[in-house]
């Protein structure tokens, strides 16, 4: 049974401009609001309510160099989000983790990992892969997320509860990048397979998916975060690239991905840049139709 897990984090994200909080937070009752857990609960879903982050802090221009924004809040985060996805794993049940930042995958990661690991399906519009060993500007986790969840950052975030890897580099799959992508060439040499959003657009999101579930092997967790979609489609996240993918195109890769999914999270819709609703409901749409099957194929 899939069960709906509110995970209001923005931690990860660097502020959107000076003295503000990034919107993400916001987005779990956004899409409650837009109808998300209702279309769901028909269904059948159940509500395993919410895991609260700690307060946002931008601590640039104070911080270590060695450290992330938010970090001890980070680690606390995906350490209780861990346990809350741990618990529904062990009653049988897949969550739906709905952010929030793409941070989130290290809460996942951490959940997935103690039990024996699954691989890892990450759908993004950006390769998120920037790390202490290709940058000097690393800090915000958001950006960062897909590289500490293959072991490629600081311990502190890399390395909860020492996990690292959370995810094996060679059953992570990724699919929706740009191709100015800054980090890609590092990307396609360390993943197991790498598909942009141009050949998602190409050749079907069911093709697409199905090499990439192939990839990350019977069971994996499934990373989604919305900026895969174009702006023209879904200008509410806080980094649009021209380029992403449609929505049929979306829901057709996630119908195909679901049934082996473990369990997935769906993170950086910003309520504050959609004030009448309107990508929310698109989203609620995209999702309870690409998604309705989670997890029902991992025991096949």
């Amino acid at each position: 049974m899939i069960t709906l897990l509110s995970a209001p984090s923005n931690l990860g994200l660097r502020p959107p401009e000076q003295g503000s909080v990034p919107g993400a937070a916001k987005a779990p009752e956004a899409l409650r609001e837009a109808g998300l857990f209702a279309r769901f609960a028909e269904l059948g879903a159940s509500d395993s309510g919410v895991v609260l982050a700690g307060r946002y802090v931008d601590d640039d221009g104070r911080r270590p160099s060695d450290r992330v924004r938010n970090e001890s809040a980070v680690v606390d985060h995906s350490q209780r989000l861990a346990a809350r996805i741990g618990r529904a794993l062990d009653d049988g049940d897949a969550p739906l983790v709905i952010g929030g930042d793409c941070g989130i995958i290290l809460g996942a990661g951490v959940a997935t990992a103690s039990r024996g690991g699954v691989g890892l399906v990450h759908v993004d519009g950006h390769t998120d892969f920037r790390h202490p060993g290709n940058s000097d500007e690393c800090g915000a986790v958001a950006g960062e997320a897909l590289a500490a969840a293959v072991g490629l950052h600081q311990p502190a975030i890399a390395d909860i509860n020492g996990l690292a890897p959370y995810f094996s580099a060679d059953r992570t799959a990724h699919i929706g990048h740009r191709d100015d992508d800054e980090d890609l060439q590092e990307v396609r040499a360390l993943l197991g397979r790498v598909t942009s959003a141009a050949d998602v657009l190409a050749r079907g999101g069911a093709a697409t998916a199905a090499e990439s579930a192939a990839v990350a092997g019977p069971a994996y967790w499934l990373q989604v975060d919305v900026d895969v979609l174009d702006p023209a489609v879904m200008p509410a996240v806080d980094s649009p690239d021209p380029g992403g993918v449609g929505a049929a195109d979306l829901t057709a890769l996630l119908r195909e991905l679901a049934p082996r999914a473990v369990g997935a999270s769906i993170t950086v819709f910003d309520p504050d840049l959609d004030p009448e609703g309107r990508y929310a409901r698109l989203l609620v749409d995209v999702l309870t139709e690409g998604l309705s099957e989670l997890g029902t194929g991992v025991h096949a």
